[in-house]
């Protein structure tokens, strides 16, 4: 059965539905980088609390700001914004479900004024963003606005033909201001480090380059609260789209699959209203930091530290490299002794459980998230995920060679071939910058830890990270990964 309202009530019975009307709903968010992760987690917040009655006039209209986006606001387009979020697990607990909290979904390529008309529209309370960790155009190695970037001096000259968040979200605000409309809260979803505070210092810089009053007004009126957010959310397939029609009779064009597991950790800094979204299971704090560290560091470095590992094993899903029971105690081994030590009490958490949890979560063979997907823009994720906690490590004086083996498979996945020969591409904006730096087997060290922005200075500067990590390189070369694990597992 094909997707969209008309035949919402002919779809198979265990399909759950909207339990509203869409024709009552008003939209109260604009979100931007509308993509699997958003749809599997604050529209689907959004859409549960929905379906309890409330919240009907905080409803999402989607903004697409790249080329790549026309596909999926087509699709989302054809089924009246309607998709189905897929469930997958080891376990009977998981469901089916038609998310309706979208509305509409609105392309910067078709017309930029009347985005930032909508943008301005007083109905708009909330802008939310998944832009990836490299979108908000800070240098990781000084922590600087990228002013020097093509397309941020594109908006800093045409200001009303904007092409990035942050010109978008300027002349919103500009309009805003000059209308006497109150500012709207502009809200991270991404997977960074105090992500509403690298908004505001990113929209703060650029703004402050174009309209110093506007600066001062954004800095006033607007807030950005940070958050911890968490799913598992792999690409969507063709073979999942066959999954869902085969097993449950739905006909979407872009579903989105992902983990029963679903938390989102939310400072309560909104200067326009919000969902009440913690009657649906949000958690709202004053400070957001502990739950975000402790993410970043297990979930997130644990994950970067399988997945280059898996890779060049010749492993192309996780739930793959946690078969293997090596790379099991190496993750354990790598959150136990390298990470938890550096993190502070996270109120609520037990960090054993959570441990337990993400290796279960990460063992899940029905999702089948690819380890692509992790591997994915790595030169951006290592900056936020790993280098923290090597760099602490080195601080503290303490043992490096596991945290580097993380460095030493990137350095060798870069090169585009496994153990068994097989070659695959490089998913990251700066691939061929990256392939450069490992393109000479006797200068990798040099090159590698001397890019700054990844890096820092203190890492390259470190002889016993630097030993460790040409001696995880050599024995990833000239033994494998197996026998590699096994030595590190022995220290």
């Amino acid at each position: 059965m094909k997707l969209n309202q008309q035949n919402l009530n002919r779809l198979a019975a265990e399909v759950k539905l909207p339990a509203y009307s869409l024709s009552d709903t008003r939209q109260g968010i604009a979100h931007i980088g509308v993509g699997g992760f958003h749809r599997a987690h604050q529209a689907y917040y959004t859409d549960a609390l929905m379906n309890t009655g409330e919240a009907l006039d905080w409803a999402i209209c989607g903004v697409g700001l790249r080329a790549e986006d026309r596909r999926a606001r087509d699709d989302l387009k054809e089924q009246d914004y309607l998709f189905t979020l897929f469930e997958l697990g080891d376990s009977d607990d998981t469901e089916v479900r038609v998310i309706g909290a979208i509305r509409d979904m609105l392309l910067a390529e078709d017309s930029a004024q009347v985005l930032i008309d909508k943008l301005a529209d007083p109905q708009i309370r909330i802008v939310s963003l998944t832009i990836t960790e490299g979108g908000y155009c800070i240098d990781d190695s000084n922590g600087e606005f990228m002013a020097h970037l093509p397309q941020i001096q594109h908006d800093l000259t045409n200001p009303q033909q904007p092409k990035t968040v942050f010109g978008f979200l300027c002349a919103a605000l500009s309009r805003r201001r000059a209308a006497g409309i109150s500012a709207f809260t502009v809200m991270s979803c991404d997977n960074l480090p105090h992500n509403g505070a690298v908004t505001r210092k990113a929209l703060l810089a650029f703004t402050a380059l174009l309209d110093p009053d506007l600066r001062d007004w954004i800095d006033a009126n607007v807030s950005f609260p940070n958050a911890m957010v968490d799913r598992i959310t792999p690409m969507t397939s063709t073979a999942h789209r066959l999954q869902l029609a085969d097993k449950h009779a739905v006909d979407d064009a872009w579903p989105v699959v992902c983990e029963p597991f679903v938390q989102w950790v939310l400072e309560d800094k909104f200067v326009n209203g919000r969902p009440a979204w913690e009657k649906v299971g949000v958690q709202f704090t004053d400070d957001v930091s502990p739950y975000e560290e402790m993410k970043i560091k297990l979930l997130n470095g644990s994950h970067l530290a399988l997945t280059y590992l898996g890779f060049l094993k010749g492993y192309r899903f996780v739930h793959e490299t946690m078969n293997d029971p090596l790379f099991v105690r190496y993750m354990r081994a790598y959150m136990d002794l390298d990470v938890t030590p550096q993190l502070a009490p996270v109120p609520g958490i037990d960090l054993t459980e959570y441990k337990d949890t993400l290796v279960a979560r990460f063992s899940n063979q029905a999702i089948a998230d690819q380890l692509e997907r992790v591997c994915s823009d790595g030169s951006s994720k290592f900056p936020k995920f790993t280098i923290p906690t090597i760099s602490r490590l080195i601080a503290d004086g303490r043992e490096t060679k596991r945290a580097a083996l993380v460095v030493a498979a990137w350095a060798l996945y870069l090169k585009g071939v496994d153990e068994n020969g097989d070659t695959y591409s490089i998913p990251d904006p700066r691939a061929a910058f990256c392939q450069g730096l490992v393109a000479q087997d006797a200068l990798i060290t040099e090159r590698l830890l001397g890019v700054e922005e990844i890096f820092g200075t203190a890492i390259p500067r470190s002889p016993e990270f630097v030993a460790a990590f040409e001696w995880c390189l050599n024995s990833l070369r000239e033994e494998g990964v197996t026998q590699t694990l096994e030595k590190i597992l022995a220290i």
